[in-house]
């Protein structure tokens, strides 16, 4: 696999969301709130992810274990838009504290952890990352 313009929209998208993410999170916290910041941030993260999980479904592996192209990380893209929708949900219905787990658990799981599956040494972005370094 080589880098095409989805894997460069998708990586792109996939950084930027795992660097808002904390930001968003961040500017609803302690005693100084900042409902505009955190808004802003949250809106760019949820543009960003639906970015990302979209172009996820153009990616398609025929080397790692798979149906049809799909390998088990692919798993994430429901569960991200479920999580951003349940997230949207709980907040319209005013259930603030649900809104905040929704989302951190969603950006964990769709930003950390799924950005570690890609750094492992048999993923394409952990090839070049470990190549680059020698190790593998």
């Amino acid at each position: 696999m080589q880098m095409s313009p989805t894997i460069a929209v998708h990586l792109t998208a996939a950084i930027g969301a795992t660097l808002v993410g904390p930001m968003a999170l961040w500017a609803r916290q302690g005693r100084a709130q900042r409902p505009r910041l955190h808004r802003a941030f949250g809106y760019a993260w949820v543009t960003l992810m639906v970015v990302t999980a979209v172009s996820a479904l153009f990616i398609r592996d025929f080397k790692l274990p798979n149906i049809g192209g799909y390998t088990p990380i692919h798993l994430l893209v429901p569960a991200a838009f479920a999580g951003m929708f349940g997230a949207f949900w709980f907040l319209a219905q005013g259930n603030i504290k649900r809104h905040r787990r929704y989302m951190l658990i969603t950006y964990v799981s769709a930003s950390v952890v799924a950005g570690g599956f890609t750094l492992l040494p048999n993923r394409y972005l952990g090839s070049l990352l470990w190549g680059s370094l020698g190790l593998v």
